[in-house]
């Protein structure tokens, strides 16, 4: 096979896998951010929705269903990581004398700091995960998922560091739903006004939710 061709039916499959396993991540997000909008309502019994659907979870599948689901999400993670990293690599090596002016007609600050929001995502997806899962940072009672919350996002620096991953989340889950379906096919210039609202639409919907968690506890609106 010509080295052209090679290199273009590598790029084609790690551009599927990215858009492959970005479905399963932005599924994840969209699926994490409504389920956490039960924050919202009131306590039935003297037990918080989000109690009752943190137990869910756990005991899903005699308690397999989490791990599982964990795993998936893991190895999704892991192989779109890795397809960024190899695309840009290859990029890098296509082209190993640098352009003497860039100028970024077509591409937006979204799609040029994908490597940057992704990292400041990936930090935070670590900080989440040993603060409200694990348990390792702030007061932590297993099974009180609603105050956890509430307590974790009653500091400030806490709150703060949430709202700043999620503007970076939304330019990078923005412009990744953008070319996750231009990857799949939608890039027909007819479909290119819809592609751009949808991702727009998706992205704004995810971390709208997502920052009117902390800023109403801050605010006092949700509380003990």
């Amino acid at each position: 096979m010509p080295k052209e061709a090679s290199f273009l039916a590598s790029s084609i499959g790690k551009k599927i896998v990215m858009a492959v396993t970005g479905i399963m991540l932005v599924g994840f997000v969209v699926g994490h951010m409504a389920g956490n909008l039960q924050l919202y309502l009131p306590a039935h019994g003297g037990e918080h929705p989000l109690d009752a659907y943190g137990h869910f979870l756990r005991t899903m599948l005699h308690g397999a269903g989490i791990w599982i689901a964990r795993g998936g999400l893991l190895v999704a993670a892991l192989l779109h990581i890795w397809a960024a990293v190899t695309l840009t690599k290859m990029n890098m090596e296509a082209r190993p004398v640098a352009y003497k002016e860039v100028k970024s007609q077509a591409s937006t600050l979204a799609s040029r700091s994908m490597r940057v929001s992704g990292f400041i995502v990936l930090s935070f997806l670590v900080f989440h995960l040993l603060h409200l899962t694990l348990g390792k940072i702030g007061p932590f009672e297993e099974g009180k998922v609603f105050q956890n919350v509430v307590q974790g996002f009653q500091s400030p620096v806490i709150s703060g560091f949430y709202i700043l991953a999620m503007v970076c989340l939304f330019g990078h889950l923005r412009h990744g739903v953008w070319s996750m379906l231009q990857t799949l096919g939608l890039s027909h210039p007819s479909y290119n006004t819809l592609r751009d609202r949808l991702a727009f639409g998706v992205a704004l919907l995810v971390v709208g939710a997502n920052i009117s968690f902390p800023l109403a506890v801050l605010a006092g609106f949700v509380k003990l």
